[in-house]
């Protein structure tokens, strides 16, 4: 095998640029870098300097013409989206068996809630990372799991609307400049914890574009659940229920953002429309307990998929 080129079936592997790292279709630049620059010490010349010439060039092949394109690729905001859309496109071609019979632990992901899905898929994309290119023989093996484990994460998630632009073809060649870094300028970036309450306002945010108010109220609720002190998940859910023609249980969440946040946008906006003055002042206590009864109700009409015509409007 040459110092610098790898068969051309690993070469296809860069059509899952965060498989090849080792990370997961949800990772944020920050987390891109730490795998990238984690990636970069262990595959080090100095790491193989008492190795054979043919685990060298097959370091130095790895991290040239795999790690550094597929960094390349997802460091740029507007690149990393056209990947995740051509993945997400990608698994809804597939059929779950097609994704179960190749990857035990996609069997176990599709048998998950969407909650333990979203914590299994980032536990087991770590554990697979951490030995990915401990055996550079086994790497190409290891990061096709991870390719199926990721397609498998986006299959569960298909309600999620396509990213608008969507390339035409997946980039058969890319062209990149070789990054030589030392083990001195390798820094220790901590990963950033992940945020489970902002992607079930993501989501929400995406069922509301899209007219599903039921869905939309679900995701909202999770994240309520997770972070109870966050002004733009009342005030979405607020907006929600009144685009359902639930005027009573808007105002109640419209006021609680206002409580939260006096100057939230989206509160502020459909304040006026529900009569709410926004510097009113409402008993803690009752507050509380309006925003539970809101919080039954719409956990009821979750549930139900109750129609609005069959709720008496509150006052």
């Amino acid at each position: 095998m040459s110092q610098t080129v790898l068969p051309a079936k690993w070469l296809k592997l860069l059509s899952d640029p965060y498989a090849v790292l080792g990370i997961s279709v949800a990772a944020d630049e920050r987390r891109i870098l730490k795998r990238y620059h984690a990636l970069a010490k262990l595959l080090h010349p100095d790491r193989y300097a008492r190795s054979s010439n043919i685990e060298q060039g097959l370091a130095k092949a790895i991290f040239t013409c795999l790690i550094n394109p597929a960094y390349e690729q997802l460091k740029q905001t507007q690149k990393r989206t056209e990947i995740t859309a051509m993945l997400r496109l990608e698994a809804r071609g597939l059929r779950p068996t097609a994704l179960t019979l190749q990857s035990t632990v996609a069997e176990e992901l599709i048998a998950m809630s969407a909650l333990e899905g979203e914590v299994f898929y980032e536990k087991a994309i770590a554990s697979y990372a951490e030995v990915q290119y401990q055996l550079l023989n086994e790497a190409y093996q290891i990061t096709q799991q991870l390719n199926k484990l990721n397609l498998t994460y986006l299959y569960l998630r298909s309600p999620e609307p396509l990213i608008a632009k969507v390339p035409t073809a997946i980039i058969s060649e890319v062209k990149f400049q070789p990054v030589e870094l030392t083990l001195e300028q390798i820094t220790n970036i901590q990963p950033l914890p992940i945020n489970y309450a902002q992607r079930h306002y993501q989501r929400a945010i995406q069922y509301a574009k899209q007219a599903k108010w039921t869905l939309a109220v679900g995701e909202l609720r999770d994240a309520i659940k997770l972070e109870s002190n966050n002004s733009d998940y009342y005030a979405l859910i607020g907006f929600v229920h009144l685009r359902q023609n639930f005027p009573g249980m808007a105002k109640v969440y419209i006021r609680q953002a206002l409580k939260l946040n006096p100057q939230q946008p989206l509160a502020l906006k459909y304040a006026t429309q529900l009569k709410i003055n926004p510097h009113e002042t409402i008993n803690p206590k009752s507050m509380a307990k309006a925003v539970g009864i809101a919080a039954l109700l719409s956990k009821f009409i979750f549930k139900t998929g109750i129609n609005s015509s069959q709720v008496v409007k509150s006052r």
